[in-house]
């Protein structure tokens, strides 16, 4: 995958993961898979409507649909959220190394004090 692909692919993910109802059908399939009628349970919307939240959790590559019979469960792409938290990680970590040389800049000043 080339920069823009992963650029893209980031930009889908992070977009579909903005709305509260597909983080919540995610932490939901964090759990296991289940179906459109088992994901809409909890929310006062149509079945349509979490299909087509569905819909867009999967063309951002965070959930697949297979066939079991005439269940059609959704799956939680475990390996796409590894790669939005690796790329949330290298920030994060890049962060906290700023953070560790100011707080010992500032110690050392304090200690010239």
């Amino acid at each position: 995958m080339g920069r823009g692909e992963v650029d893209d692919s980031l930009d889908r993910a992070f977009m579909a993961l903005a709305d509260p109802v597909r983080r919540a059908i995610v932490a939901r399939l964090s759990r296991g898979p289940a179906t459109v009628n088992e994901l809409a349970e909890p929310f006062q919307i149509t079945k349509q409507a979490v299909s087509r939240h569905i819909a867009v959790l999967e063309q951002a590559g965070l959930v697949t649909r297979t066939r079991d019979a005439q269940r059609r469960p959704v799956h939680l792409d475990a390996a796409a959220l590894e790669r939005l938290t690796g790329w949330i990680d290298r920030y994060r970590l890049d962060a906290e190394r700023n953070y560790r040389r100011l707080d010992a800049l500032l110690a050392e000043k304090e200690g010239r004090s």
